[in-house]
């Protein structure tokens, strides 16, 4: 067994210090390197999956949904947790793609996986790009979702990115992705 980086921090004893549905607040005893030792707190769930929605033409599926954290209306992408009926990452993606906009992907392609809080979150994000998307059934929302689906252009997405109108991490990440490493090499699946 390789030697322990001097960075590590050696857990002494954890705890949840809070539950509720969907996430769980964890208290850890630690051990910094220089020996100090300390508390810390950071919030712990399941996996998410988040989808970046193409029409067969070529349109963004976004939706948009209340966030009472920030008290606004934000404008999004589908975005939903692991859940264990859910065989694979694919399986909980096209979950959460039909259940909050009614789509149904023709194709699904992984495209970056992250951690995007890991200071504060032991969060794992897998973001997919879906292909063909098209509108098969009625939404089927969570008692505490309330989302509005809105096909928009690709680049009126990508310009709300740019100019700070779309706030939301997990779409601004999915776009810029897309837009920095696939954008250029990408077709959306078209209608025959």
């Amino acid at each position: 067994m390789p030697p322990e980086d001097p960075l590590a921090w050696k857990t002494l004893d954890r705890q949840v210090a809070y539950t509720c549905p969907g996430f769980d607040v964890v208290n850890e005893s630690v051990q910094l390197p220089d020996g100090t030792e300390t508390e810390y707190d950071y919030l712990s769930e399941p996996a998410s999956v988040c989808i970046l929605p193409f029409t067969p033409e070529g349109d963004v599926v976004c939706i948009e949904e209340w966030r009472q954290a920030v008290s606004r209306i934000n404008r999004g992408l589908p975005v939903g947790g692991i859940e264990p009926d859910d065989d694979d990452l694919e399986a909980a993606a096209r979950r959460e793609l039909a259940e909050e906009t009614g789509h149904e992907a023709g194709r699904l392609e992984p495209l970056v996986t992250v951690e995007p809080a890991n200071g504060i979150a032991d969060a794992v994000l897998h973001v997919f790009v879906a292909d063909g998307c098209r509108p098969t059934a009625d939404q089927q929302l969570d008692h505490n979702e309330s989302i509005r689906v809105t096909p928009l252009e690709f680049e009126t997405v990508l310009e709300a990115v740019r100019n700070g109108e779309i706030r939301d991490g997990r779409a601004v990440l999915a776009m810029s992705y897309y837009q920095l490493f696939e954008g250029d090499t990408h077709e959306p699946e078209r209608s025959p």
